[in-house]
Protein backbone atom coordinates (compact mmCIF):
# COMPACT_ATOMS: atom_id res chain seq x y z
CA UNK A 1 0.00 0.00 0.00
CA UNK A 2 1.43 3.31 -0.72
CA UNK A 3 0.52 6.26 1.45
CA UNK A 4 0.92 9.75 0.92
CA UNK A 5 1.17 12.31 4.09
CA UNK A 6 0.53 16.12 3.06
CA UNK A 7 0.72 17.72 6.53
CA UNK A 8 2.98 18.08 9.20
CA UNK A 9 2.81 14.84 11.29
CA UNK A 10 4.72 13.22 14.35
CA UNK A 11 7.47 11.24 12.78
CA UNK A 12 7.48 9.21 16.07
CA UNK A 13 3.57 8.55 15.59
CA UNK A 14 4.52 6.94 11.96
CA UNK A 15 6.89 4.30 13.03
CA UNK A 16 4.50 1.35 12.84
CA UNK A 17 3.70 2.11 9.07
CA UNK A 18 7.41 2.12 8.34
CA UNK A 19 8.44 -0.72 9.84
CA UNK A 20 5.68 -2.61 7.92
CA UNK A 21 7.54 -3.86 4.61
CA UNK A 22 3.72 -3.93 3.07
CA UNK A 23 3.58 0.59 3.29
CA UNK A 24 5.18 2.39 1.02
CA UNK A 25 5.37 5.92 2.90
CA UNK A 26 6.05 9.31 0.60
CA UNK A 27 5.66 12.52 2.77
CA UNK A 28 4.87 15.59 0.35
CA UNK A 29 4.72 18.62 2.13
CA UNK A 30 3.43 22.23 0.54
CA UNK A 31 2.28 21.22 -2.81
CA UNK A 32 -0.22 23.05 -4.87
CA UNK A 33 -3.65 21.66 -5.33
CA UNK A 34 -2.86 21.20 -8.58
CA UNK A 35 0.61 19.23 -7.91
CA UNK A 36 -1.43 17.23 -5.24
CA UNK A 37 -4.29 16.49 -7.86
CA UNK A 38 -1.32 15.26 -10.01
CA UNK A 39 -0.08 12.39 -8.45
CA UNK A 40 -3.05 11.21 -5.46
CA UNK A 41 -3.96 9.19 -8.37
CA UNK A 42 -0.87 6.39 -6.71
CA UNK A 43 -1.76 6.10 -3.69
CA UNK A 44 -3.87 3.71 -1.56
CA UNK A 45 -4.23 6.20 1.49
CA UNK A 46 -3.88 9.71 2.28
CA UNK A 47 -2.80 11.21 5.49
CA UNK A 48 -3.71 14.83 6.37
CA UNK A 49 -4.42 17.19 8.65
CA UNK A 50 -6.35 21.00 8.86
CA UNK A 51 -3.99 22.17 6.28
CA UNK A 52 -4.98 19.64 2.92
CA UNK A 53 -8.68 20.23 1.93
CA UNK A 54 -9.89 16.90 0.18
CA UNK A 55 -12.98 17.82 -1.80
CA UNK A 56 -14.28 16.25 -4.18
CA UNK A 57 -12.23 17.62 -7.30
CA UNK A 58 -9.30 15.83 -5.36
CA UNK A 59 -11.60 12.89 -4.68
CA UNK A 60 -12.13 12.45 -8.25
CA UNK A 61 -8.25 12.36 -9.38
CA UNK A 62 -7.71 9.54 -6.53
CA UNK A 63 -8.25 6.41 -8.49
CA UNK A 64 -6.96 4.46 -6.29
CA UNK A 65 -7.96 5.66 -3.01
CA UNK A 66 -8.58 3.92 -0.31
CA UNK A 67 -8.24 6.29 3.10
CA UNK A 68 -8.40 9.14 3.61
CA UNK A 69 -6.99 9.60 7.41
CA UNK A 70 -7.63 13.09 9.05
CA UNK A 71 -4.70 13.05 11.83
CA UNK A 72 -6.97 14.98 14.57
CA UNK A 73 -10.77 15.16 15.65
CA UNK A 74 -12.27 17.81 13.05
CA UNK A 75 -13.31 16.48 9.61
CA UNK A 76 -14.62 19.74 8.08
CA UNK A 77 -11.84 19.84 5.23
CA UNK A 78 -12.97 16.22 4.14
CA UNK A 79 -15.88 15.96 1.83
CA UNK A 80 -17.02 12.54 3.67
CA UNK A 81 -20.50 12.24 1.54
CA UNK A 82 -18.08 12.07 -1.67
CA UNK A 83 -15.85 9.97 -0.57
CA UNK A 84 -18.73 7.41 0.87
CA UNK A 85 -19.99 7.61 -2.88
CA UNK A 86 -16.48 6.42 -3.89
CA UNK A 87 -16.56 4.07 -1.18
CA UNK A 88 -13.65 5.70 0.44
CA UNK A 89 -13.04 5.37 4.20
CA UNK A 90 -12.35 8.28 6.05
CA UNK A 91 -10.92 7.81 9.48
CA UNK A 92 -10.21 10.34 12.09
CA UNK A 93 -8.14 10.52 15.79
CA UNK A 94 -10.82 11.48 17.77
CA UNK A 95 -9.21 10.58 21.24
CA UNK A 96 -5.58 11.16 20.42
CA UNK A 97 -5.28 14.86 21.10
CA UNK A 98 -8.41 14.87 24.10
CA UNK A 99 -6.31 15.86 26.95
CA UNK A 100 -4.46 18.32 24.65
CA UNK A 101 -7.24 20.58 23.87
CA UNK A 102 -8.77 20.22 27.39
CA UNK A 103 -5.73 21.74 28.83
CA UNK A 104 -5.51 24.27 26.15
CA UNK A 105 -8.94 25.33 27.20
CA UNK A 106 -8.48 25.48 30.96
CA UNK A 107 -4.57 27.37 29.70
CA UNK A 108 -6.58 30.40 27.70
CA UNK A 109 -8.88 30.50 30.24
CA UNK A 110 -6.65 31.28 33.10
CA UNK A 111 -4.38 33.55 30.97
CA UNK A 112 -7.41 35.37 30.70
CA UNK A 113 -8.70 35.21 34.12
CA UNK A 114 -5.20 36.08 35.60
CA UNK A 115 -4.20 38.60 32.84
CA UNK A 116 -1.09 36.65 31.87
CA UNK A 117 -0.80 37.66 28.24
CA UNK A 118 -0.70 41.46 29.32
CA UNK A 119 1.40 41.05 32.36
CA UNK A 120 3.94 39.22 30.82
CA UNK A 121 4.29 41.70 27.80
CA UNK A 122 4.26 44.63 30.47
CA UNK A 123 7.12 43.09 32.37
CA UNK A 124 9.06 42.24 29.21
CA UNK A 125 9.08 45.66 28.80
CA UNK A 126 10.63 46.71 31.30
CA UNK A 127 7.69 48.02 33.19
CA UNK A 128 6.81 46.62 36.88
CA UNK A 129 2.30 47.25 37.32
CA UNK A 130 0.72 45.34 38.92
CA UNK A 131 -3.04 46.92 40.11
CA UNK A 132 -3.64 46.90 35.79
CA UNK A 133 -3.33 42.92 36.05
CA UNK A 134 -5.79 42.07 38.81
CA UNK A 135 -7.95 38.97 38.27
CA UNK A 136 -10.90 36.68 38.18
CA UNK A 137 -11.13 33.70 40.25
CA UNK A 138 -12.59 30.57 39.18
CA UNK A 139 -13.84 29.02 42.62
CA UNK A 140 -17.78 28.95 42.58
CA UNK A 141 -18.18 30.16 39.25
CA UNK A 142 -20.93 28.45 36.78
CA UNK A 143 -18.79 27.09 34.28
CA UNK A 144 -21.45 25.83 31.39
CA UNK A 145 -20.00 23.48 29.55
CA UNK A 146 -22.01 22.73 25.63
CA UNK A 147 -20.82 19.52 24.47
CA UNK A 148 -20.43 16.61 27.11
CA UNK A 149 -18.10 14.30 25.08
CA UNK A 150 -14.80 13.34 25.49
CA UNK A 151 -13.08 17.02 25.30
CA UNK A 152 -16.03 18.40 27.18
CA UNK A 153 -16.44 15.84 29.86
CA UNK A 154 -12.36 16.56 30.69
CA UNK A 155 -12.65 20.35 30.77
CA UNK A 156 -15.98 19.37 33.15
CA UNK A 157 -13.54 17.49 35.16
CA UNK A 158 -11.19 20.21 35.49
CA UNK A 159 -13.74 22.92 36.24
CA UNK A 160 -14.84 20.99 39.23
CA UNK A 161 -11.23 20.62 40.68
CA UNK A 162 -10.99 24.53 40.66
CA UNK A 163 -14.23 24.15 42.28
CA UNK A 164 -16.91 25.37 39.78
CA UNK A 165 -20.45 24.43 40.02
CA UNK A 166 -20.32 22.76 36.28
CA UNK A 167 -23.47 22.57 34.09
CA UNK A 168 -23.61 21.17 30.49
CA UNK A 169 -25.92 21.34 27.46
CA UNK A 170 -25.53 18.16 25.34
CA UNK A 171 -28.99 16.73 23.85
CA UNK A 172 -27.30 13.25 22.69
CA UNK A 173 -25.11 11.81 26.04
CA UNK A 174 -27.29 10.07 28.58
CA UNK A 175 -27.99 11.57 32.21
CA UNK A 176 -25.68 8.67 33.35
CA UNK A 177 -22.99 10.31 31.31
CA UNK A 178 -23.67 13.92 33.20
CA UNK A 179 -24.20 11.83 36.60
CA UNK A 180 -21.06 10.51 36.40
CA UNK A 181 -18.97 13.41 35.68
CA UNK A 182 -20.82 15.34 38.32
CA UNK A 183 -22.35 17.72 36.38
CA UNK A 184 -26.05 18.77 35.82
CA UNK A 185 -27.25 18.37 32.65
CA UNK A 186 -29.40 21.55 31.17
CA UNK A 187 -31.22 23.22 28.52
CA UNK A 188 -29.27 25.23 26.06
CA UNK A 189 -31.22 28.55 27.09
CA UNK A 190 -30.31 27.49 30.78
CA UNK A 191 -27.12 27.42 30.56
CA UNK A 192 -27.10 30.57 28.54
CA UNK A 193 -28.38 32.32 31.19
CA UNK A 194 -26.40 30.61 34.67
CA UNK A 195 -23.08 30.06 33.38
CA UNK A 196 -20.48 32.90 34.68
CA UNK A 197 -17.57 30.74 32.13
CA UNK A 198 -19.12 29.45 28.92
CA UNK A 199 -17.08 27.04 26.56
CA UNK A 200 -18.42 24.77 23.52
CA UNK A 201 -16.60 21.61 22.64
CA UNK A 202 -18.78 20.60 19.90
CA UNK A 203 -18.21 19.15 16.24
CA UNK A 204 -18.88 21.57 13.54
CA UNK A 205 -21.83 20.89 11.25
CA UNK A 206 -25.09 22.13 10.32
CA UNK A 207 -26.95 21.85 13.34
CA UNK A 208 -23.60 23.40 15.23
CA UNK A 209 -22.40 26.62 12.94
CA UNK A 210 -23.34 30.16 14.40
CA UNK A 211 -25.47 27.86 17.15
CA UNK A 212 -24.33 31.07 19.63
CA UNK A 213 -25.76 33.90 18.47
CA UNK A 214 -26.34 37.56 18.81
CA UNK A 215 -29.66 36.42 20.17
CA UNK A 216 -28.20 34.14 22.87
CA UNK A 217 -25.43 36.79 24.18
CA UNK A 218 -28.40 39.37 25.12
CA UNK A 219 -29.26 36.41 27.53
CA UNK A 220 -26.47 35.86 28.98
CA UNK A 221 -24.95 37.31 32.48
CA UNK A 222 -23.41 41.24 32.50
CA UNK A 223 -19.39 40.16 32.70
CA UNK A 224 -19.46 36.60 31.23
CA UNK A 225 -15.99 34.69 30.09
CA UNK A 226 -16.61 32.99 26.41
CA UNK A 227 -14.02 29.92 25.62
CA UNK A 228 -14.17 28.59 22.03
CA UNK A 229 -11.23 25.44 21.95
CA UNK A 230 -13.85 23.77 19.55
CA UNK A 231 -14.34 24.62 16.03
CA UNK A 232 -14.44 28.46 14.81
CA UNK A 233 -17.93 29.23 13.53
CA UNK A 234 -20.09 27.42 16.44
CA UNK A 235 -19.87 31.24 17.86
CA UNK A 236 -20.85 33.72 15.43
CA UNK A 237 -17.57 36.03 15.56
CA UNK A 238 -19.50 39.26 14.47
CA UNK A 239 -22.03 38.40 17.43
CA UNK A 240 -18.83 37.65 19.93
CA UNK A 241 -17.16 41.16 18.65
CA UNK A 242 -20.26 42.93 19.37
CA UNK A 243 -20.88 41.36 22.89
CA UNK A 244 -16.88 42.41 23.79
CA UNK A 245 -17.51 45.76 22.62
CA UNK A 246 -20.75 46.31 24.28
CA UNK A 247 -19.43 45.07 27.44
CA UNK A 248 -21.58 43.20 28.06
CA UNK A 249 -18.88 39.88 27.95
CA UNK A 250 -16.06 40.29 30.23
CA UNK A 251 -13.62 39.03 27.79
CA UNK A 252 -13.10 36.01 25.33
CA UNK A 253 -10.48 32.97 24.82
CA UNK A 254 -10.40 31.90 21.91
CA UNK A 255 -8.21 29.46 19.96
CA UNK A 256 -9.78 28.82 16.30
CA UNK A 257 -11.25 30.67 13.89
CA UNK A 258 -14.10 30.64 10.86
CA UNK A 259 -11.38 30.80 8.47
CA UNK A 260 -8.02 29.96 9.06
CA UNK A 261 -5.83 31.95 8.67
CA UNK A 262 -8.44 34.61 9.79
CA UNK A 263 -8.43 37.02 6.52
CA UNK A 264 -11.85 39.16 7.61
CA UNK A 265 -12.51 42.28 8.97
CA UNK A 266 -14.41 40.93 11.79
CA UNK A 267 -11.96 38.50 13.01
CA UNK A 268 -9.25 40.68 12.70
CA UNK A 269 -11.42 43.53 14.98
CA UNK A 270 -11.62 40.26 17.46
CA UNK A 271 -8.38 39.27 17.58
CA UNK A 272 -7.01 42.59 18.22
CA UNK A 273 -9.54 43.13 20.99
CA UNK A 274 -7.36 43.86 24.62
CA UNK A 275 -9.95 41.52 25.89
CA UNK A 276 -9.43 38.33 24.00
CA UNK A 277 -6.71 36.07 24.75
CA UNK A 278 -5.90 34.34 21.17
CA UNK A 279 -4.16 31.57 19.94
CA UNK A 280 -3.78 30.13 16.48
CA UNK A 281 -5.56 26.80 16.61
CA UNK A 282 -3.29 25.22 19.39
CA UNK A 283 -5.55 22.91 20.80
CA UNK A 284 -3.90 19.93 19.46
CA UNK A 285 -0.61 20.83 19.46
CA UNK A 286 1.54 19.47 22.39
CA UNK A 287 4.06 16.58 21.63
CA UNK A 288 2.40 13.76 23.25
CA UNK A 289 -1.31 14.77 20.95
CA UNK A 290 0.49 15.03 17.68
CA UNK A 291 2.05 11.49 18.52
CA UNK A 292 -1.23 10.06 19.24
CA UNK A 293 -2.95 11.25 16.73
CA UNK A 294 -0.74 9.74 14.47
CA UNK A 295 -0.12 7.00 15.71
CA UNK A 296 -3.79 6.20 16.17
CA UNK A 297 -4.46 6.61 11.71
CA UNK A 298 -1.71 4.80 11.31
CA UNK A 299 -3.34 1.85 13.46
CA UNK A 300 -6.17 2.38 11.11
CA UNK A 301 -4.16 1.85 8.03
CA UNK A 302 -2.60 -1.27 8.96
CA UNK A 303 -6.33 -2.11 10.30
CA UNK A 304 -7.37 -1.75 6.53
CA UNK A 305 -4.71 -4.06 5.43
CA UNK A 306 -5.32 -6.61 7.69
CA UNK A 307 -8.84 -6.69 7.34
CA UNK A 308 -9.69 -5.75 10.60
CA UNK A 309 -12.61 -3.62 12.01
CA UNK A 310 -11.92 -0.08 11.78
CA UNK A 311 -12.85 1.42 14.98
CA UNK A 312 -12.44 5.32 13.84
CA UNK A 313 -13.87 5.19 10.52
CA UNK A 314 -16.83 8.24 10.29
CA UNK A 315 -18.78 6.99 7.29
CA UNK A 316 -18.76 3.55 8.32
CA UNK A 317 -21.62 2.30 11.35
CA UNK A 318 -19.85 1.58 14.01
CA UNK A 319 -20.45 -0.08 17.69
CA UNK A 320 -20.26 1.49 21.13
CA UNK A 321 -15.96 1.54 21.49
CA UNK A 322 -17.07 0.02 24.52
CA UNK A 323 -18.99 -3.13 22.71
CA UNK A 324 -15.79 -3.17 20.02
CA UNK A 325 -13.95 -6.04 21.69
CA UNK A 326 -16.82 -7.99 22.54
CA UNK A 327 -18.47 -7.12 18.69
CA UNK A 328 -15.02 -7.56 17.01
CA UNK A 329 -15.07 -11.49 16.37
CA UNK A 330 -19.04 -11.62 15.03
CA UNK A 331 -17.57 -8.81 12.56
CA UNK A 332 -15.09 -11.89 11.33
CA UNK A 333 -18.05 -14.34 11.78
CA UNK A 334 -20.53 -12.64 9.57
CA UNK A 335 -17.72 -11.91 6.91
CA UNK A 336 -16.85 -15.27 6.56
CA UNK A 337 -20.62 -16.47 6.35
CA UNK A 338 -20.99 -13.30 3.35
CA UNK A 339 -18.20 -14.52 1.95
CA UNK A 340 -18.86 -18.43 1.77
CA UNK A 341 -22.35 -18.11 0.76
CA UNK A 342 -22.01 -15.92 -2.37
CA UNK A 343 -20.06 -18.51 -3.88
CA UNK A 344 -22.54 -21.09 -3.43
CA UNK A 345 -25.34 -18.82 -4.20
CA UNK A 346 -27.09 -17.69 -7.60
CA UNK A 347 -25.93 -13.99 -8.33
CA UNK A 348 -27.70 -10.83 -8.47
CA UNK A 349 -30.22 -12.37 -5.42
CA UNK A 350 -33.29 -9.71 -4.64
CA UNK A 351 -33.56 -9.41 -1.32
CA UNK A 352 -30.79 -10.17 1.48
CA UNK A 353 -31.89 -10.83 4.92
CA UNK A 354 -29.69 -10.61 7.83
CA UNK A 355 -31.24 -12.38 11.06
CA UNK A 356 -29.31 -11.95 14.92
CA UNK A 357 -30.94 -14.14 17.50
CA UNK A 358 -30.19 -14.43 21.19
CA UNK A 359 -27.31 -12.34 23.17
CA UNK A 360 -26.32 -10.66 20.30
CA UNK A 361 -29.84 -9.19 19.39
CA UNK A 362 -29.76 -7.29 22.33
CA UNK A 363 -27.08 -4.87 20.69
CA UNK A 364 -27.48 -2.70 17.26
CA UNK A 365 -26.66 -4.89 14.67
CA UNK A 366 -26.34 -2.40 11.73
CA UNK A 367 -22.29 -2.70 11.27
CA UNK A 368 -22.75 -6.51 11.30
CA UNK A 369 -25.00 -5.97 8.63
CA UNK A 370 -23.16 -3.92 6.56
CA UNK A 371 -19.85 -6.27 7.15
CA UNK A 372 -21.54 -9.01 6.30
CA UNK A 373 -23.57 -6.88 3.03
CA UNK A 374 -19.93 -6.20 1.56
CA UNK A 375 -18.37 -9.49 2.02
CA UNK A 376 -21.52 -11.01 -0.08
CA UNK A 377 -21.13 -8.15 -2.85
CA UNK A 378 -17.40 -7.68 -3.38
CA UNK A 379 -17.14 -11.18 -5.59
CA UNK A 380 -20.17 -9.53 -7.51
CA UNK A 381 -19.57 -6.42 -8.87
CA UNK A 382 -16.45 -5.13 -11.00
CA UNK A 383 -15.71 -2.32 -7.97
CA UNK A 384 -14.30 -2.72 -4.77
CA UNK A 385 -17.27 -2.96 -2.35
CA UNK A 386 -16.63 -2.15 1.62
CA UNK A 387 -18.42 -1.20 4.40
CA UNK A 388 -18.70 2.25 3.57
CA UNK A 389 -20.43 1.67 -0.09
CA UNK A 390 -22.22 -1.57 0.65
CA UNK A 391 -25.66 -0.16 1.07
CA UNK A 392 -25.53 2.36 -1.98
CA UNK A 393 -23.86 -0.66 -4.06
CA UNK A 394 -27.19 -3.04 -3.08
CA UNK A 395 -29.32 -0.18 -3.58
CA UNK A 396 -27.93 0.50 -7.15
CA UNK A 397 -28.34 -3.50 -7.78
CA UNK A 398 -32.35 -3.18 -7.11
CA UNK A 399 -31.05 -5.51 -3.63
CA UNK A 400 -33.45 -5.28 -0.84
CA UNK A 401 -31.22 -5.53 2.58
CA UNK A 402 -33.48 -6.39 6.05
CA UNK A 403 -32.08 -6.69 9.64
CA UNK A 404 -33.94 -8.95 11.43
CA UNK A 405 -33.66 -9.54 15.85
CA UNK A 406 -34.68 -11.78 18.42
CA UNK A 407 -33.00 -12.49 21.69
CA UNK A 408 -34.96 -16.12 21.51
CA UNK A 409 -32.18 -18.73 20.31
CA UNK A 410 -32.89 -22.49 20.79
CA UNK A 411 -29.06 -24.18 20.59
CA UNK A 412 -26.69 -21.34 20.57
CA UNK A 413 -26.00 -18.30 22.70
CA UNK A 414 -25.47 -16.11 19.56
CA UNK A 415 -26.68 -16.87 15.89
CA UNK A 416 -26.15 -15.29 12.81
CA UNK A 417 -28.14 -16.34 9.45
CA UNK A 418 -27.79 -14.75 6.10
CA UNK A 419 -30.85 -15.59 3.41
CA UNK A 420 -30.27 -14.65 -0.14
CA UNK A 421 -33.91 -14.62 -2.09
CA UNK A 422 -33.57 -14.54 -5.96
CA UNK A 423 -35.91 -15.82 -9.19
CA UNK A 424 -33.27 -19.61 -8.20
CA UNK A 425 -34.65 -20.27 -4.81
CA UNK A 426 -33.75 -19.28 -1.44
CA UNK A 427 -30.34 -19.82 -0.32
CA UNK A 428 -29.49 -19.79 3.85
CA UNK A 429 -26.24 -19.91 5.87
CA UNK A 430 -26.21 -19.75 9.59
CA UNK A 431 -23.04 -19.45 11.49
CA UNK A 432 -21.95 -19.13 15.44
CA UNK A 433 -18.91 -18.58 17.53
CA UNK A 434 -17.34 -21.55 19.57
CA UNK A 435 -14.41 -20.52 21.65
CA UNK A 436 -14.13 -17.13 19.84
CA UNK A 437 -14.04 -18.89 16.65
CA UNK A 438 -16.58 -18.64 13.74
CA UNK A 439 -18.20 -21.91 13.07
CA UNK A 440 -20.85 -22.57 10.31
CA UNK A 441 -23.85 -24.48 11.68
CA UNK A 442 -26.25 -24.52 8.78
CA UNK A 443 -26.56 -24.37 4.87
CA UNK A 444 -29.57 -24.49 3.27
CA UNK A 445 -31.98 -26.77 5.98
CA UNK A 446 -28.63 -29.08 6.72
CA UNK A 447 -26.90 -28.82 10.19
CA UNK A 448 -23.60 -28.50 10.03
CA UNK A 449 -20.35 -27.97 12.03
CA UNK A 450 -17.26 -26.64 10.65
CA UNK A 451 -14.47 -23.80 10.40
CA UNK A 452 -14.36 -22.09 7.11
CA UNK A 453 -10.93 -23.05 5.84
CA UNK A 454 -8.77 -21.07 3.29
CA UNK A 455 -9.98 -23.90 0.57
CA UNK A 456 -12.75 -26.01 0.78
CA UNK A 457 -15.14 -28.22 -1.71
CA UNK A 458 -19.14 -28.34 -1.31
CA UNK A 459 -21.01 -31.23 -2.79
CA UNK A 460 -24.82 -32.37 -2.75
CA UNK A 461 -25.59 -35.65 -3.35
CA UNK A 462 -27.90 -38.65 -3.21
CA UNK A 463 -26.53 -40.65 -0.07
CA UNK A 464 -25.48 -43.80 -0.90
CA UNK A 465 -22.84 -46.47 0.34
CA UNK A 466 -19.45 -45.97 -1.01
CA UNK A 467 -19.46 -42.02 -2.15
CA UNK A 468 -17.45 -40.76 0.42
CA UNK A 469 -14.99 -43.11 -0.50
CA UNK A 470 -15.40 -42.57 -4.31
CA UNK A 471 -14.74 -38.98 -3.46
CA UNK A 472 -11.76 -39.23 -0.98
CA UNK A 473 -9.94 -41.92 -4.05
CA UNK A 474 -10.82 -38.98 -6.35
CA UNK A 475 -9.32 -36.54 -4.60
CA UNK A 476 -6.32 -38.34 -3.64
CA UNK A 477 -5.44 -39.79 -6.87
CA UNK A 478 -5.19 -35.80 -7.83
CA UNK A 479 -2.81 -35.30 -4.60
CA UNK A 480 -5.65 -33.18 -3.11
CA UNK A 481 -5.67 -34.11 0.77
CA UNK A 482 -8.43 -34.07 3.13
CA UNK A 483 -8.42 -31.61 6.39
CA UNK A 484 -11.98 -32.47 7.99
CA UNK A 485 -15.17 -33.27 6.32
CA UNK A 486 -18.78 -32.36 7.60
CA UNK A 487 -21.74 -34.25 6.50
CA UNK A 488 -25.29 -33.40 6.58
CA UNK A 489 -28.10 -34.99 5.48
CA UNK A 490 -32.04 -35.06 6.33
CA UNK A 491 -32.47 -38.51 5.98
CA UNK A 492 -31.21 -41.86 6.22
CA UNK A 493 -29.85 -42.68 2.35
CA UNK A 494 -31.70 -39.59 1.43
CA UNK A 495 -29.92 -36.23 -0.23
CA UNK A 496 -26.91 -35.25 1.69
CA UNK A 497 -24.41 -32.59 1.30
CA UNK A 498 -20.77 -32.51 2.64
CA UNK A 499 -18.56 -30.14 3.37
CA UNK A 500 -14.67 -30.93 3.35
CA UNK A 501 -11.80 -28.84 4.04
CA UNK A 502 -8.90 -29.01 1.61
CA UNK A 503 -5.13 -28.20 1.83
CA UNK A 504 -4.49 -27.13 -2.05
CA UNK A 505 -7.41 -25.57 -3.89
CA UNK A 506 -9.54 -28.41 -6.46
CA UNK A 507 -9.13 -28.24 -10.20
CA UNK A 508 -12.05 -28.34 -12.47
CA UNK A 509 -11.14 -31.34 -14.09
CA UNK A 510 -11.12 -33.07 -10.18
CA UNK A 511 -14.51 -31.55 -9.75
CA UNK A 512 -15.67 -32.99 -12.80
CA UNK A 513 -14.55 -36.52 -12.26
CA UNK A 514 -16.06 -36.06 -8.74
CA UNK A 515 -19.52 -34.90 -10.12
CA UNK A 516 -19.71 -37.98 -12.90
CA UNK A 517 -18.50 -40.62 -10.21
CA UNK A 518 -20.95 -39.24 -7.61
CA UNK A 519 -23.74 -37.76 -10.10
CA UNK A 520 -23.64 -34.78 -7.73
CA UNK A 521 -26.62 -32.22 -7.99
CA UNK A 522 -24.48 -29.63 -7.01
CA UNK A 523 -20.31 -29.25 -6.57
CA UNK A 524 -17.98 -25.98 -5.69
CA UNK A 525 -14.46 -25.31 -4.55
CA UNK A 526 -14.72 -22.44 -2.48
CA UNK A 527 -11.86 -20.18 -2.06
CA UNK A 528 -11.51 -18.13 1.33
CA UNK A 529 -9.22 -15.15 1.78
Amino acid sequence: MKVIITDEISEAGLLTLREDSRIEVDVKLGLSVEELHGMIGNYDAIITRSGTTVDAALLDCATNLKIVARAGVGIDNVDVDYASSKGVIVVNAPFGNTNSAAEHTMAILLSFCRNVTIANASLKSGEWKRAPFTGHELKHKTMGVIGLGKVGGRVALRGKAFEMDVIAYDPYISEKRGTDLGVKLVSLEELIRYADVLTVHTPLNEETKGMITAEHFEKMKDGIIVVNCARGGIIEEEAMLQALESGKVTGAAFDVWSVEPPNSDTLKKLIAHPNMVVTPHLGANTFEAQKNVAVDVSREIINYIDGKPMENAVNIPKFDPDLMEQMRPFMDLISKLGEFICQLAPANPDKITFAYNGKLARFDCAPLTVCGLAALLNKQTDVEVNMVNARMTARNMGIAVEEVRTTESEAFSSLVTITLESGAGTRTIAGTLFEGTPKIVMMRDYKTDFHPEPHMLVINYEDRPGMLGKIGTILGEANINIGNMNLGRREKAGEAMVVFSVDTPVDQETLDKITTACDARFIKAIRMQ
